[in-house]
């Protein structure tokens, strides 16, 4: 399996105006609360998906007119301690790797 571009892209308005907002479906801000992640540390955040997930091997999804799409599961240690399991989502360009989206796992990496 591959590894991804050390350098991706981790847009904030990923962050900011998605992951750490309450939304009335698809919520991933009270998950990400758990470890201690909110619109005030939103740097933290993407710190702690680039150095704690981006470096773990990513298995490519599908491919489309965007670009090829990799997924990577991982364990984020948040900033309170508490471990999540999570899913990331990246795609990957002729000219970029970005970051897409992060879910919660059901189950843990052993």
């Amino acid at each position: 399996m591959p590894y991804l571009d050390q350098n991706a892209i981790i847009p904030k308005a990923k962050l900011t105006k998605y992951l750490l907002v309450r939304l009335p479906k698809d919520d991933k801000s009270l998950f990400l609360a758990k470890a201690g992640y909110t619109l005030e540390n939103w740097q933290q955040l993407a710190e702690d998906i680039k150095t704690q997930i981006l470096p773990l091997e990513a298995t490519p999804s599908f491919n489309n007119e965007f670009g090829q799409k990799y997924e990577i599961d991982g364990e984020i240690i948040g900033i309170n301690g508490v471990v999540l399991a999570v899913t990331t989502v990246w795609i990957k360009t002729p000219t970029e790797t970005r970051f897409v989206t992060l879910v919660p796992r059901l189950r843990r990496i052993k």
